[in-house]
């Protein structure tokens, strides 16, 4: 294995860590004070919460860029036709994806949408096949649906209630998997250009992300006094620490896209779900069942089908 593939590879498996700790943290902040005080606010709380993490994301790396020299140059590369790709992708995977998974919750529930969001691996390989004409091997195939397969088991929970309204929150998880299936295909077919790096990348895909998010969506939901609120109160620390996880973790997954390309990357931070209970059962206490031991087991399997040729 070329030292390309080494790096890919670790890139990916990091990826999928640091966002499973995210995600933890990410709604131990949902259950703070200042997201639980109103009805309204229990209810635009997640895109608020995307916001404010995408945001701080984004200062931390423009921190990155400032150190490595490569702000302004990179803020440059938003002229180019690179630079426009890569932020085409930022809409596609943050505000149009991650708002799509966080209504589906709110319609649906966590348990169907993490089972429908799962899929997006697949799909970004089908679209990967399609439009940069990317091959993967049987081998990998079946361990892409192997993974893909053991997600969908762990993240559904027989007997939940479907409401009147799973169709609307069917929809929105549909627009979650092409979202983030498409950003790291989009993404992918950016960096093709030598002069736009991962790290390059992830800085115009925060900043638009966290702009598009700001000065769009935050308005349209009436989510500007939250947000205020948010800002000044003690949990907005953790939501500093958290992006920076978060925003290691997309250096990492991006790196990985840049490396083996965006269906091996998919295939490894797909094991984020995994992760994210793991990190769940260390920092909250939560039990481990025999589903969480099989499912873990087949989610690792299949990601060593994925990341080996």
């Amino acid at each position: 294995m070329s030292k390309t593939n080494q790096k890919g590879i670790g890139a990916g498996v990091l990826s999928g860590m640091l966002w499973g700790l995210d995600t933890v943290l990410t709604g131990i902040v949902l259950s703070a004070t200042p997201f639980i005080s109103t009805e309204k606010a229990i209810l635009i709380a997640p895109i608020i919460s995307a916001f404010l993490h995408d945001a701080s994301s984004s200062i931390w790396m423009a921190i990155i860029s400032v150190f490595r020299g490569e702000f302004f140059k990179t803020l440059s590369l938003l002229k180019t036709r690179s630079g426009k790709f890569v932020a085409l992708a930022a809409l596609f995977g943050g505000p149009i994806g991650m708002a799509s998974y966080l209504l589906a919750i709110n319609y649906i529930g966590p348990g169907y949408t993490a089972s429908i969001s799962a899929m997006y691996p697949a799909v970004g390989a089908f679209f990967a096949y399609v439009f940069l004409k990317e091959k993967l091997s049987v081998r990998g195939w079946i361990g892409l649906f192997l993974s893909i397969t053991a997600v969908i088991i762990l993240g559904y929970t027989p007997g939940e209630v479907i409401n009147s309204k799973f169709y609307i929150g069917f929809i929105f998880a549909i627009l979650c998997v092409i979202g983030w299936s498409l950003e790291s295909v989009i993404c992918a077919y950016g960096m093709r250009d030598d002069e736009v790096s991962p790290i390059a990348a992830l800085q115009i895909r925060q900043l638009t992300s966290g702009i598009f998010y700001g000065f769009i969506i935050v308005p349209v939901i009436g989510g500007l006094e939250l947000s205020k609120i948010v800002i000044t109160s003690s949990v907005m620390p953790l939501i500093i620490g958290a992006a920076l996880i978060g925003t290691l973790s997309y250096v990492f997954y991006y790196t990985a896209i840049d490396s083996i390309g965006p269906v091996k990357a998919t295939g490894l931070n797909v094991t984020y779900s995994i992760w994210a209970i793991v990190f769940d059962i260390f920092i909250q206490g939560s039990n481990i069942t025999f589903k969480l031991i099989i499912c873990a087991i087949l989610i690792v399997i299949g990601s060593i089908m994925v990341s080996k040729n």
